[in-house]
């Protein structure tokens, strides 16, 4: 035991938990055991500037006790660590990255300060938005929605596959390039078709992966920012299930891919598709040119990680910024004006601040619109390019994919972290994020980008039934990847995006999806809660959400073994709920793999829900 005592998830050692609103002051309070103590201080660090140092006051009447008051005046990212000097003796520090306990030493280059996020202001949630339940769809691997299952604007040297139970797989050249893309036929009709199996799945909103005119069946290349592939259809398709989501209140957001477009596009044009003299890749005098670095005109360009095919855009050129997120006439304008309901950007870090904030100011014109980001890491800490990125400071993204709390659910499934572990893993992402960013996160447990979750979870069904009460439960939007809840396999793309096993799907797991997102629309601490950790002896964790009057309790046995609700641990929970967990669930019995769900009340205590 060392002889600093501070734990920065509880409200007696720091308040506010977690992230601060600049202009604010944020309290540290820390005990200190030991004699001789001449100055207690907290030396706190913006990113790249120097550390200033704020002496602590020592408590009247408890005199191990010292606490001081900051205010941080501006956003960023801080850091912050606990400095104890002793008359002849050798000061003392503490500080932990990760948050919660702090680690002491005597060494100061060996000090991890605790992190500090300063955002600018909280971003007002659509209603929409908090109660959703999000469905992400691959359109060429869902459903056709033509009378005979027709395939619409067939691609020339494409081939398509002979029936949608064909794994999918990439036709590659002597160059390891792909030669020839490959289809299914999935198309905007197919989902229009599919509307009344989502809604009684419980799904209430979309993301689509791109829809826009393109070469390949991902449509990451786009070709034609203005138009929806001929493969999926038409424009009044398109407006057709913009009507279809809206009436059954349902809505929409689409993939938008702007840090670069496809080769073949009509905006570089190298292959022709658009004219033998126009485009970048063709004249030098072209509007789309000076959107492009050519390094040697006009077969060695800039391009996303070198693939060739999608030559980099730049985000600095003002025709390009116009024309997507300008106000009249652009992209954004377009689609938004036609009725959708919030964006989700490809490769966020490619985007310059600037560039993200305007296209923000764009959907702030219209009422309740969405703005999430494709960010791997914790955002609040993220680095592209040498540079600290504000996503979290308010003014740009509502929120991102929220990978790290997939990962955090596969480790916990695959036992690669013990609970006590796990439960510090997830309450440093909740401290780092300012609490509407992390309600508003995109939450996943696969993705086209991943391998999915039946596949990651080595087949098992039981533990992706746990998975899925993970993802309802966990702080923030839950988004299922088509054919999760179906029971769909795979591996790493193609694999991962097999087409939808209609007729064969996994009835299982389709009524865990089904039961989660009923219970997350029944309680509002799931929607809004704090969020906290119990342990039970290292066998069982328990995810608990709360607000002032309510709050939810999951239990989680991922062993293929009986475990015992006994010996529990809390982090970052309130003493009163404690007791109350402690009441309802201590000395429970719970079977291998599975779990239980308990909802809370200041009145009553609601009868338990098992699965």
């Amino acid at each position: 035991m060392g002889q600093i005592h501070y734990n920065a998830w509880q409200l007696e050692f720091k308040q506010p938990f977690g992230a601060l609103q600049a202009g604010n002051n944020v309290q540290f309070s820390v005990r200190v055991d030991c004699q001789n103590v001449t100055q207690v201080a907290v030396g706190v660090t913006k990113l790249d500037e120097n550390t200033v140092f704020y002496p602590l006051t020592q408590d009247e009447d408890e005199s191990d006790k010292y606490t001081g008051e900051i205010k941080i005046t501006t956003s960023g990212l801080y850091h912050y660590y606990f400095r104890v000097r002793r008359e002849n003796d050798a000061a003392l520090y503490l500080g932990h990255l990760h948050g919660g306990l702090g680690k002491e030493t005597t060494d100061i280059s060996k000090v991890e300060p605790f992190q500090l996020t300063c955002y600018d202001r909280q971003v007002p949630r659509p209603e929409w938005y908090r109660n959703a339940v999000f469905y992400q769809i691959f359109p060429d691997r869902f459903a056709n929605g033509n009378p005979h299952g027709e395939i619409d604007g067939k691609k020339p040297n494409t081939f398509l596959y002979a029936t949608t139970d064909d794994r999918p797989m990439y036709i590659y050249d002597e160059n390891h390039k792909i030669a020839r893309w490959d289809f299914y036929g999935g198309n905007l009709r197919g989902i229009i078709a599919k509307l009344p199996y989502l809604k009684r799945l419980g799904v209430t909103a979309l993301y689509l992966n791109p829809i826009f005119e393109a070469s390949s069946n991902h449509r990451y290349d786009t070709n034609d920012y203005l138009k929806i592939d001929p493969m999926l259809g038409t424009e009044e398709d398109f407006k057709m299930l913009v009507t279809m989501l809206h009436e059954n209140d349902m809505h929409l957001i689409l993939d938008g891919v702007f840090n670069h477009v496809g080769k073949n596009s009509r905006y570089f044009n190298a292959g022709h598709l658009y004219g033998e003299q126009t485009g970048a890749a063709n004249d030098k005098n072209s509007s789309y040119y000076e959107w492009f670095n050519f390094k040697h005109y006009p077969d060695q360009y800039d391009c996303w990680w070198g693939v060739d095919d999608l030559p980099t855009v730049n985000k600095d050129n003002p025709s390009y910024q116009q024309f997507i997120y300008g106000e009249r006439g652009s992209v954004l304008t377009k689609w938004n004006d036609l009725g959708v309901d919030g964006w989700r950007l490809d490769v966020a870090d490619e985007l310059p601040d600037d560039f993200l904030r305007e296209i923000r100011h764009n959907l702030d014109r219209y009422d309740d619109r969405i703005l999430i980001g494709e960010v791997w890491e914790d955002a609040s800490s993220k680095v592209s390019y040498g540079h600290r990125r504000p996503y979290v400071s308010g003014d740009n993204l509502y929120g991102t994919m929220n990978y790290p709390l997939r990962q955090w659910v596969i480790s916990l499934l695959n036992g690669h972290c013990d609970l006590i572990k796990a439960g510090e893993d997830l309450l440093t992402l909740v401290e780092n994020y300012p609490r509407n960013f992390l309600l508003d996160c995109l939450n996943n447990l696969g993705t086209h980008d991943t391998e999915r979750i039946l596949t990651v979870l080595n087949q098992s069904v039981p533990l992706v039934k746990i998975a899925f009460a993970l993802l309802f439960n966990l702080p923030g939007i839950p988004c299922v990847y088509y054919g999760d809840e179906a029971g769909v396999e795979g591996g790493k793309d193609p694999d991962n995006r097999r087409y939808f096993p209609w007729g064969h799907e996994n009835a299982e797991l389709q009524k865990a999806v089904h039961y989660w997102a009923d219970i997350r629309q029944e309680c509002e601490s799931l929607k809004e809660g704090q969020t906290g950790i119990m342990i039970a002896g290292n066998e069982v964790l328990g995810l608990i959400r709360y607000t002032a009057d309510s709050a939810t309790l999951l239990l989680v046995n991922r062993e293929n073994q009986y475990a015992q609700v006994r010996d529990l641990q809390f982090m970052h929970v309130p003493a009163s709920l404690q007791q109350a967990i402690e009441k309802r669930v201590a000395g429970l019995r719970m079977a291998p793999f599975t779990t239980r769900f308990t909802e809370l009340n200041v009145i009553s205590i609601m009868a338990d829900k098992d699965n």
